[in-house]
């Protein structure tokens, strides 16, 4: 199972990683180069990459999901 997500919102610039077993998010380096530079290439068209995941909500605060308003 994985334990590392890559993390990119649309209007942002970068990308982020969230290591899930040791409970930290950091920015990743520029440049992107291979698979991830071409995925990362794509996202800046418009494009949602989505791979391993089977579920991801973005939300504005950590209130907004305490407050559950995830429904709208």
């Amino acid at each position: 199972m994985s334990k590392v997500v890559v993390i990119g919102l649309p209007g942002e610039q970068g990308l982020w990683v969230a290591d899930l077993g040791n409970g930290t998010v950091s920015a990743l380096q520029e440049p992107f180069t291979g698979t991830l530079g071409s995925a990362d290439s794509l996202r800046g068209s418009g494009a949602a990459i989505v791979k391993g995941v089977d579920l991801a909500l973005a939300f504005g605060s950590m209130e907004e999901i305490a407050q559950s308003h995830h429904e709208n």
